[in-house]
């Protein structure tokens, strides 16, 4: 028995060692998300952004394997926000984000399955906000040359205990938040 897991770990290390693997660091001032929040009965909604902190990309054989990512929950923001107007001090407050307590997020890609045929990446990762981590998947595109992913996707925030304090705008307020999603290296 002891020959077969010595034998094992000898095979591990060598097809690990055989393989190529790469790091790339996130450019935080040229990626990007946006996000976009809609009410469920009214036709408005209110778009911004948010940036990043750092992050860093991992490949095996040019494959994405992994990844890190961590977004600076304090520079949530929005044109009308900018004009002095919006919903940004609100979004930031106990009701929704509670930035105060929790100014940062995380998202680590757990799992990557690549699709050759459309150049799609479905992405499992763990997705922390407000210290609650739920599992989330996405499709993303990968352009080698530009060194670029970008994805789009929702979440129910619900989930991480993004609500209003009031249950009668929490209901006119949709669940969903999209984003939209430019990681450069």
């Amino acid at each position: 028995m002891q020959h077969v897991l010595i034998t094992f770990i000898i095979l591990t290390s060598l097809t690990v060692t055989g393989q190529s693997q790469k790091t790339y660091q996130l450019n935080t001032a040229e990626s990007t998300i946006n996000w976009k929040g809609t009410y469920t009965f009214l036709m408005s909604e209110h778009n911004g952004t948010v940036h990043f902190k750092e992050g860093t990309l991992t490949t095996v054989d040019e494959n994405i394997k992994g990844g890190s990512f961590e977004i600076d929950m304090t520079t949530i923001s929005n044109q009308e926000y900018l004009d002095g107007i919006g919903p940004v001090e609100h979004l930031r407050n106990q009701d929704f984000f509670d930035v105060s307590r929790f100014p940062k997020a995380y998202l680590i890609i757990t799992s990557v399955e690549y699709f050759t045929e459309n150049n799609q990446h479905k992405i499992l990762a763990d997705l922390t906000i407000k210290d609650k981590t739920r599992p989330i998947e996405f499709w993303a595109v990968a352009n080698p040359e530009t060194k670029q992913l970008t994805t789009q996707f929702k979440i129910d925030r619900t989930r991480w205990g993004i609500v209003h304090n009031n249950m009668v705008k929490e209901h006119s307020i949709s669940e969903a938040i999209v984003f939209d999603v430019t990681l450069q290296f």
